[in-house]
């Protein structure tokens, strides 16, 4: 008889945000799949629970993923966990959902605390449409290329950050969409939790010079429908593909990506340009 997976959201500081559900979840389950095990062996510790583990984390998930796949078709029921918040949103248990689903095993959930909900709650900017950009690339012309993408997206924008690469991200994204309003929340449901209501101009300066400390979920307002996408878009196009051009393109094909990814002609970036 199969088993099940058992998605199980788990605290992002504060282990009294573990609700009754998912430490039942835990404690029913035959084995857990762990990012990081010495973190779920603290947390399972703090509830009593004694449960064999196995890793399973970016760099071995397809792999560790097989070999969960078969304890469940085998019978085990197997609870899934992250570090810290929702698996599978922005975290490698992504691809143990989606082979078990493959497979017909059945996945549940215990839901728990989500970083980039709560950053969105106690932001104040709309939450009625939004979009979860996730984490930024680290190579700097492909996350530039992400921001410039989503320029003109009017939905409110949330991304999770670390805190070395802030500055970078930062710069990039006021230049990328010029000064509006951002919120960033540091260490959500911790002892230093901290929201800061500011401008990308402001938080920018603010940043410029590092000393970030912890993580932060970066909430930023969607373009304004008052824009004249024309004018902003081909001023970005220009910047883009001067970025592309930095990273060591020849300057023809800078344009040529930034048109691709703006809809303007590359004659147009490219004259721009010089």
């Amino acid at each position: 008889m199969c088993g099940t997976l058992t998605v199980v959201g788990t605290p992002i500081g504060n282990l009294g945000d573990m609700s009754p559900r998912a430490v039942k979840a835990l404690e029913e389950a035959d084995f857990i799949a762990a990012e990081d095990t010495r973190v779920t062996m603290k947390l399972l510790n703090h509830f009593g629970i004694k449960k064999p583990m196995v890793s399973y984390f970016e760099h071995n998930k397809w792999e560790r993923g097989e070999l969960v796949c078969a304890r469940i078709l085998a019978g085990e029921n197997c609870a899934l966990v992250s570090d810290a918040g929702m698996p599978a949103i922005s975290d490698p248990g992504e691809m143990l959902v989606r082979q078990c689903a493959e497979r017909g095993i059945p996945v549940t959930v215990a839901p728990g605390p989500s970083a980039l909900i709560a950053a969105l709650a106690l932001s104040g900017l709309p939450t009625g449409r939004f979009t979860f950009e996730g984490f930024l690339s680290m190579n700097k012309k492909n996350r530039r290329e992400h921001l410039y993408e989503v320029a003109n997206e009017r939905r409110t924008m949330i991304f999770y950050e670390a805190p070395h690469k802030l500055p970078a991200t930062l710069r990039d994204m006021l230049q990328a969409w010029g000064d509006r309003r951002i919120v960033l929340v540091r260490e959500i449901s911790k002892i230093h939790e901290e929201v800061i209501r500011t401008t990308l101009r402001e938080a920018a300066e603010k940043y410029a010079g590092g000393g970030a400390r912890g993580e932060f979920v970066l909430v930023i307002d969607g373009a304004s429908c008052t824009d004249t996408p024309e004018q902003t878009t081909l001023k970005q196009a220009v910047e883009l593909a001067k970025s592309l051009a930095e990273g060591g393109l020849p300057a023809s094909e800078g344009a040529k990506q930034a048109g691709k990814l703006t809809g303007f002609k590359k004659g147009e970036i490219y004259k721009g340009m010089l």
